[in-house]
């Protein structure tokens, strides 16, 4: 098991789309819910504890194994709206180019065959990690640290927030991320025993709802 692959993908600098993609964040603050470090902080902690702890179990368990194409349908049962839907499988689809590219493998070729237009990015993102010789936990680290870490990049940019206040939301919310990614493996455990159900389904109406508005803009900064 290598941890220097985890470092690899979970760079900012990894070229996997995310820098186009704001996790909600570019409607969070037209909508005046994110106008701070404080509000950042917030914003972030409820994504993560929802789409983040969701994308990390989906992750770990395809890190265990469990069916790409049961974990992918579960992931479009668990994502309401269809541009959160579409900005997912964008994702998965730029991640599995990257990925490829970076660790060409069999199972990676055949999950690219598997989703022409693209799988779900945590499903993408657990079989790279299982391909990379990493674990479970890793691949939900990874996973939970891209929900929030994507809305603090983009809110620099967004409300010219300064990069140390952003890094600083990041570090004060790092022990709930470790908690996460612990719930997510352990969901991902109880998926491999009783099947996809088993798979945490957290809300975030907001995203959801925010997400479809953002997709009708005329003009926008990010993707997503």
């Amino acid at each position: 098991m290598s941890r220097a692959a985890l470092l690899v993908l979970a760079d900012g600098r990894f070229p996997a789309g995310g820098h186009a993609h704001s996790g909600g964040a570019e409607a969070a603050v037209k909508a005046g819910r994110i106008t701070g470090a404080s509000s950042l902080e917030e914003f972030c902690r409820g994504r993560l504890h929802t789409a983040g702890l969701v994308s990390a179990s989906l992750a770990a368990a395809a890190v265990l194994g469990v069916n790409p194409m049961e974990l992918d349908a579960a992931a479009d049962a668990r994502t309401p709206s269809p541009a959160l839907r579409v900005a997912a499988r964008k994702l998965g689809r730029q991640l599995m180019r990257a990925a490829r590219a970076t660790w060409p493998s069999v199972e990676l070729d055949a999950l690219a065959r598997e989703f022409p237009k693209g799988a779900h990015q945590p499903v993408v993102l657990g079989v790279t990690a299982r391909v990379a010789g990493l674990d479970a936990v890793d691949a939900a680290h990874c996973a939970a640290y891209e929900s929030v870490s994507g809305p603090a990049s983009a809110t620099v940019r967004l409300l010219s927030l300064d990069p140390f206040d952003a890094t600083a939301v990041l570090a004060r919310l790092a022990p709930e991320l470790d908690r996460v990614a612990d719930q997510a493996v352990e969901a991902a455990g109880r998926v491999v025993d009783h099947g996809v159900d088993a798979l945490p389904s957290a809300s975030a109406p907001l995203l959801e709802i925010g997400a479809e508005l953002h997709a009708a803009w005329p003009v926008r900064l990010f993707a997503s």
